[in-house]
């Protein structure tokens, strides 16, 4: 196989997001927000309208890609809402942006346990026949529990290195759209970022890899428009990653090039 359009020319290493990318797992998260932030903008309303949070827009604009309690604290504000910061080891029952994001990690954990957890086949046979080639790989996450969705989805053996929320925290790592985390994948595969792909589906992590100045930014548009991921800096955007890849015969088709 080879890639399409000549994304890989140049690229050592290629940097891939988790949810929503590699697995299926965007839909447990938002189903997870839903239900935390439904249960905190019910107790808010009083006798006011009730709002509900939104999958689809409040997910893509507010939380997708970001830090846990990076997600809490900007959808909060949306709606005006206050809370005290807390301690990372609150309850799930505290109301509290650390409360309110453990309580979304809880929903997760216990949809995670029921095996909700798939990988995208076209994304699998990307990552294989990237390293047949001898390119490196990393997962880049800001999910705390990212070493357990790539087991449950049975592709932990197929990265180089993870950088997740966990390595985030402990090397004190600025989250997406900082580029913090995808440099210190980079540099931990020995690779200049001019040199490394970056693979994204959310807007915050598109932003991130065209910060970081990153060779190639990869946007996988499964949920949202093309054009908002091109619009943050991705060079190409596919609906999925089998897109890349062609018959080393075929040279008459290219990926969308959706760059400015």
């Amino acid at each position: 196989m080879a890639l399409r359009g000549g994304v890989g020319e140049g690229i050592d290493a290629w940097l891939f997001d988790l949810d929503g990318v590699l697995t299926d797992t965007a839909r447990v998260h938002a189903a997870a927000w839903k239900e935390t932030f439904d249960e905190v903008l019910r107790r808010r309303a009083g006798t006011g309208p009730f709002v509900p949070f939104d999958v689809h827009a409040d997910y893509e604009r507010y939380v997708d890609g970001k830090p846990r309690y990076d997600g809490v604290r900007d959808f909060l504000a949306s709606r005006a809402i206050e809370l005290p910061e807390g301690r990372r080891d609150d309850p799930p029952e505290r109301d509290s942006v650390c409360g309110v994001g453990n309580r979304k990690n809880e929903l997760v954990l216990e949809r995670l346990g029921r095996g909700e957890v798939t990988a995208f086949p076209g994304s699998v046979a990307l990552v294989e026949d990237l390293r047949r080639t001898g390119v490196r790989t990393a997962v880049v996450s800001a999910s705390e529990n990212c070493v357990p969705v790539l087991r449950s989805a049975a592709i932990e053996g197929l990265f180089d290195v993870v950088v997740d929320g966990r390595v985030a925290a402990a090397r004190h790592l600025a989250g997406k759209p900082a580029p913090d985390s995808f440099l210190a994948a980079a540099a931990d595969l020995g690779v200049a970022a001019g040199r490394a792909a970056v693979v994204e589906d959310a807007l915050a992590g598109v932003e991130a890899g065209r910060a970081g100045g990153f060779g190639r930014v990869v946007g996988v548009a499964r949920q949202v428009d093309p054009r908002t991921l091109a619009e943050a800096g991705a060079d190409v955007v596919v609906a999925d990653l089998s897109e890349l890849l062609v018959p080393e015969e075929d040279h008459g088709s290219a990926v969308r090039d959706e760059g400015p």
